[in-house]
């Protein structure tokens, strides 16, 4: 009998389903805006209804269903896979998704950070692979982190390790979603990278695009907006390389395309304010997945418990 995989990324912009089969072959997709269900529960019912109907048009019976992986923009309790809460996404406390889609479903889920997926992805299949220790960093709305030590994801003591967004650069900055005060997102999400793209550049419909288009063409303050960011992320970045000393950062999301200017400068600042050895044995790298990283990372952790459990099965 032939097996399946459904994998969803939870985004706070979009929703998008993937079916595959067991050797990760993208057969079937789906997406939809994740802000026309404001309401937790008309969202799942969505998810859950969007998935059935994609089942059902491919024929696919639950028994054919290795498992549900879902990936979350925010903190996630593992085993349980329960939502602690979304920073972007309002009403979203203690949501034990698991539980929920699994009755509405009847197969195998599970959950995690959706960063904690794209870092699994460009470790296994992308910009990553062969590295034994990655670190993996998303720029957009939000800063999200993922860890892969000595080969595999690393969760920490409340599975909520990598929040690498939320690490204070500032003694007393301003105050962020997440309740602390200085974090690097609130210097370089998007919003706020837009936001001193205005005031400096005076244009009311500036877009990262447009952005990035004035710095690559040599535009001084579009490209001091930019090296301002890459920065405060080279700053946090050496914290990180300091601490876990991996082999490889990538680095994904919206202002990762920014241009190779950005790179060049998150790596020299990385060069300038690390340690040296952990300094020169880093690499830093443009994922490579693009916006199926969090797909395949939610694919492959369906595909690694269900080798798991075989092997226990066995024994």
């Amino acid at each position: 009998m032939r097996n399946y995989i459904i994998s969803i990324d939870l985004g706070g912009t979009n929703t998008r389903i993937m079916l595959l089969d067991n050797n990760l072959k993208i057969l079937s997709r789906k997406c939809f805006s994740t802000k026309n269900f404001p309401a937790r529960g008309k969202l799942i019912a969505e998810i859950a209804m969007l998935v059935r109907s994609l089942m059902a048009g491919s024929n696919i019976s639950r028994s054919q269903i290795l498992g549900l992986g879902i990936g979350v923009p925010g903190p996630v309790d593992y085993p349980k896979g329960k939502v602690h809460y979304l920073p972007n996404i309002a009403g979203w406390q203690d949501t034990p998704l698991k539980k929920i889609l699994e009755k509405r479903i009847g197969v195998k889920v599970f959950v995690d950070n959706d960063v904690n997926l794209m870092a699994l992805a460009e470790a296994k299949l992308g910009a990553a692979k062969g590295a034994r220790n990655a670190i993996c960093l998303t720029l957009g709305t939000g800063v999200g982190g993922g860890l892969v030590l000595d080969g595999s994801l690393f969760r920490g003591a409340n599975f909520c390790a990598g929040e690498i967004g939320h690490m204070p650069i500032s003694i007393d900055g301003p105050s962020c979603n997440c309740g602390g005060k200085g974090c690097l997102e609130r210097y370089v999400g998007n919003a706020f990278v837009l936001r001193e793209a205005k005031d400096k550049l005076r244009m009311k419909n500036i877009t990262l695009e447009k952005l990035s288009e004035l710095a690559e063409g040599g535009n001084k303050v579009a490209l001091g907006i930019y090296n301002s960011f890459a920065e405060k992320i080279g700053i946090a970045l050496a914290g990180v390389v300091n601490l876990l000393n991996p082999q490889v950062i990538v680095i994904g999301g919206g202002l990762s395309f920014a241009g190779g200017f950005i790179f060049r400068k998150i790596k020299d600042t990385i060069d300038n304010r690390a340690m040296p050895i952990q300094a020169k044995s880093v690499v830093v790298k443009k994922a490579i997945l693009g916006k199926d990283a969090g797909l395949m990372g939610a694919a492959l952790l369906v595909k690694e418990n269900a080798l798991r459990k075989n092997t226990k099965n066995k024994c």
